[in-house]
């Protein structure tokens, strides 16, 4: 029985050294690299911005009053004799060739640190003079008394008396020409054209029972109102609204109370600046002979900001937005 069990014990010590023999003569399985790292892209540098071509001067343009005007560079010293001009040249970038601006100028705030030149009918020409302008951009409120005293003394004057919205953008067009800011005023005129056809492309959907009549205030004791060719009946009916007075008269007059509820309006829009803004809304709202009107009954009656609707420049189409809502919340919601 020992004798078996040392020949069991031999041939499995035999058995093992084979077996570890062969194996460590077996060749080592290869090694598996890991896959190297995807290379780092490195980020390109960014293309410098491509100067801006130079403005094309001398440059000849025709004003809103059909006058020619030729500039032989751009203007360095600029007076402004109306609001709505200012707000044009800082929106065009140019406040700092601006010498001098009228006490109403008040938009934007740096606006308010140039110099005075007088009201804004009149200015005080002397004043203007003073600032040794080599542009001038005039208002049509002064083209009778303010214009010519200025080209008789060898000033270069433009006069803006837009009509229209679309007038308002052809003159921030021709400021940017005249100073050569022209790719400023392109890229700005976009923009304003983009706000404007959000509101035209829903108004212009509407039936002709939709544009509502609207009565528009400017002064209340007398009532005053504006009617046709101006900037302010365009925006009214690009808002979805009907002017009741558009068909009477041009531009602007009194108008009686009996008139006002003949044409019953439905939406009464009140303008105004400063202290005189509530003054004027409260008197219309609160005027006995005007309550059987359509817009009073239903609570129509609104306040807009005068220096939105009133000053033809950039800020216009803020206007044409509220007016389109509060003639038509239903559509635009209300302001």
């Amino acid at each position: 029985m020992k004798q078996y069990l040392r020949i069991f014990l031999t041939l499995l010590i035999t058995v093992g050294l084979i077996f570890s023999s062969v194996i460590s003569c077996a060749p080592a399985p290869p090694e598996i690299k890991p896959p190297p790292p995807p290379p780092i892209e490195k980020p390109k540098p960014p293309e410098p911005e491509k100067p801006l071509p130079p403005p094309m001067f001398p440059v000849t343009v025709t004003d809103d009053l059909g006058k020619k005007i030729t500039l032989e560079k751009p203007p360095q010293r600029i007076v402004s004799l109306s609001p709505s001009n200012t707000e044009i040249l800082f929106a065009l970038g140019l406040g700092n060739k601006i010498v001098g601006v009228t006490s109403f100028c008040n938009y934007p705030d740096e606006a308010r640190t140039k110099p005075r030149i007088g009201g804004f009918h009149p200015p005080d020409i002397e004043r203007v003079v003073a600032q040794k302008p080599d542009l001038i951009l005039a208002a049509k409120i002064h083209e009778k008394t303010v214009v010519p005293p200025l080209e008789r003394l060898g000033l270069t004057v433009l006069t803006m008396s837009p009509k229209t919205l679309e007038g308002i953008l052809k003159n921030i067009t021709l400021i940017g020409d005249v100073t050569g800011k022209s790719q400023e005023a392109a890229a700005l005129v976009a923009k304003l054209n983009e706000r404007i056809k959000v509101v035209t492309t829903k108004t212009e959907k509407l039936t002709s029972e939709q544009y509502l009549r609207v009565l528009y205030v400017i002064w209340h004791d007398p009532i005053w109102t504006m009617g046709r060719d101006n900037f302010q009946n365009d925006l009214i009916q690009k808002a979805g609204g009907r002017n009741i007075f558009a068909p009477d008269f041009p531009e602007w007059r009194i108008v009686s109370l009996e008139e006002i509820l003949t044409r019953n309006p439905q939406i009464i829009i009140v303008s105004g600046m400063g202290a005189t803004r509530g003054l004027i809304f409260s008197s219309i709202k609160n005027e006995p002979r005007l309550a059987a009107t359509e817009a009073l009954t239903k609570g129509k009656i609104y306040e807009i900001e005068g220096d939105l609707i009133e000053r033809p420049g950039p800020r216009i189409v803020e206007a044409l937005e509220q007016l389109a809502g509060f003639i038509h919340p239903e559509i635009f919601g209300s302001q």
